[in-house]
Formats: C-alpha cells, structure tokens, sequence
C-alpha cells in the first residue's frame, strides 16, 4: 500500500541517495533528524558555513555553549570550531546505523573548511585534518571547495584516509580535474597503505544558482529565442557531468584502483533548492535522477517530493545530446559559459566566506555578552 513516504522510497530505489542539506542543534536536540533517517529515507546531512551561521545566530540554542567557551576564555574561532564539530559528531552517531548497514557508502556527515581559507592548499589540508580529528567519527566527510588551490589539497586528503566531499562544483572542466584529483589521491592512498573500500567521496556539482545566472541574462536579452531557454541551463550542465562521471569511472585507470577495492566518488547534486517560485519545487530531483548519484535538498524540496513524487526512471543517461545542445543554444545567444561558471564559484566562495565572517561577529558578541 502507498505511503506519504512511498515517493522517497522509490527515489531511494532508482539509486538516489537523499540528503539533507541542513543542521542544527535543534534537529538533533528534538530527534528531528532520527526521524527523517527513520521516516523520510533521509541517509546523510550536508553542512556549510551558511548553514551553520543561521543556526547558531538564528536561536538560542547556543547559549549554554557560548557561556561555557566565554569561561573558558575562547576565542570566536575556537567556539565555532567546537561548536559545528560537536553537532557534526552528534549527527554521525545518529546516522552511524546507515553507515553500517550501507558499508560506508551513506550515513555521511559533511562539515566544511573554513571558507577563508578556499585559495591556500597547506591550510585547508591542515584544517581537514583537523576537523576529521575533532570529529573523531568514521562517517565524517570533509568538505574541500573545488577551487584551483583546493584540488592539491583534494588529493592530499584522501591519500591520508580521509573521506571527502568536494563542493562549490560549477564547470565542467573543473568537474573533470576533482574527479582527476580523486584518482590521485587513491592512488596515493594505495601506496601508503591505506583500505580504499573505507575512503569515500562525493562531488557536489551546484544546480540552481546555474540557472539563477543564466536566467537573469537571458531575460535581459527578452527574444522569444532567449526566453524560451529559461530554466534548462542548470539540469543540462548536471547531466553532462554526469556524462564525464560515466566517462572517468570506465577508465582503465580507475579499473585498476576498483581492483583494489576502490569505491567510485559519487555525483552529488547540490543547491537544490527551487530559487524561481515559477518552477516546481522538485524541479532539481526529478530531472537528475540517475544511479549511484546523491541529491542533497532542504527539507521544503524533500517534503514536495514526499508529496508530488518524481520521475523515477533514469532521467540523465538518455538526455546528453539535449543537454549539450541548450549550451550551444546559450553560446548562440552572447551567454559566455565560461565567464557563467568562474563568477559563480567566485560569487560561492565569497557568500560562505561573508556568512562565516558574521557567524564570528555573532559569536564574539555573544561570548563578551556572556563573559
């Protein structure tokens, strides 16, 4: 018999992992992440610096942690550290039974390096280490921006063992050179001794703010050619990443680490939330379902699944040449795909580091007012 659930779990079924992109103390405090792991087919979390800022600024569930660090004479930078982390291993031991059950491959937490430090390789390898540490959980994923500095650091994290979440994916190419990085780093993992079949990863390839961009420009431009694109841009470069995922995971390269017990890293769409109130609110899952892929969503996105559905039938594979063929239709129209791309993860870097800046200001006055 059907459930308001049936949906997730047809989702789950077709090879979608669900993620939550949130968390607080309060889905932790009040059980409401065990019950979407129980009820909603939810198996991991997603974190960032944003996520973190509107839930320790945005309530008051802090503030016995705030006066404990004040006491103690931290520091802004120390009490969030410790703060995220400590909600990030209460979020582990919540999913740790997913872990289990699923070897490894879901029941993840992701937290993220501190932002500021996007452009410097030796910081964000030493914060990853860091953060792995303090969270002290085997389910932890570190969560690396995919800039220029970030690859090297990519690859020198995972060939410590480290799972990894490679975030802030916009373009194409610079997909193709994480998923290089990733190879990398297993084979020096391999070398150094490390199990691959206990390192994992995702890519998380950004969905909505493509089409954000995109549609902003083809709206100025206002020809029915133009308007007639609105709302393709986002899904059509998600499904050739697919492409290049499939294309690099049946390479002689990785069939060697594969041997070794190797597990692929995982596409992982992200900012799947609907950000234009024209489009429906499953928008990002129905159109990019495909196996061995992750969908990470705010709960407003996974209950409109829960409610409408999606399509659950492979919805990426068969598409590439439609896909490409909206690219070079924006091409035609003036839209450079490049200049799209590098601004936007330029623009992404930037909004995690401005949320992370006001999380410390939040946080110094919160423990001065406490002191």
């Amino acid at each position: 018999m059907s459930t308001p659930y049936q949906p997730l779990a047809d989702l789950t079924a077709a090879g979608v992992s669900i993620w939550l992109d949130d968390l607080s103390r309060a889905r932790l405090s009040t059980g409401g992440l065990q019950r979407l792991s129980d009820d909603w087919e939810v198996t991991g979390v997603t974190s960032n610096p944003s996520i973190f800022q509107a839930a320790i600024t945005g309530s008051d569930d802090y503030a016995g942690d705030l006066a404990q660090h004040a006491r103690a004479g931290h520091s802004a930078d120390e009490a969030v550290f410790a703060m995220t982390t400590d909600d990030v291993r209460a979020a582990c031991d919540v999913l740790r039974p997913i872990y289990d059950r699923t070897d490894g491959k879901d029941g993840r937490v992701s937290i993220e390096v501190d932002p500021r430090i996007a452009h410097d390789t030796a910081a964000t390898i030493a914060q990853a280490r860091a953060l792995y540490a303090a969270v002290g959980r085997d389910n932890v994923m570190i969560k690396i921006p995919a800039t220029l500095d970030g690859l090297p650091a990519i690859s020198a994290v995972l060939a410590e063992g480290i799972s990894v979440n490679v975030t802030l994916i916009f373009a194409l190419e610079r997909y193709r050179a994480v998923m290089h990085a990733f190879l990398e780093g297993l084979e020096r993992a391999r070398d150094a001794g490390h199990a691959l079949d206990r390192i994992y990863s995702v890519a998380s390839f950004f969905v909505s703010r493509v089409d954000t961009d995109i549609d902003r420009q083809l709206t100025e431009i206002g020809t029915p050619e133009a308007l007639a694109v609105r709302g393709q841009a986002g899904v059509a470069n998600a499904r050739l990443a697919y492409q290049a995922f499939e294309e690099v995971f049946q390479t002689p390269r990785w069939q060697s680490l594969a041997d070794d017990g190797a597990r692929p890293q995982r596409p992982l769409w992200a900012s799947t939330g609907v950000k234009d109130p024209a489009y429906p609110d499953t928008m990002y899952v129905t159109e990019l379902v495909a196996p061995l892929t992750v969908n990470t969503m705010p709960e407003k996105t996974l209950r409109a699944v829960a409610d409408h559905g999606v399509v659950t039938g492979d919805t990426i594979t068969s598409t590439y040449a439609q896909a490409q063929s909206v690219l070079d239709r924006l091409a035609e129209l003036g839209i450079s795909y490049p200049e799209v791309v590098d601004t936007l993860e330029r623009e992404g870097v930037a909004k995690f580091e401005m949320a992370w800046e006001s999380l410390l200001a939040d946080v110094t006055a919160g423990l001065e007012s406490a002191s």
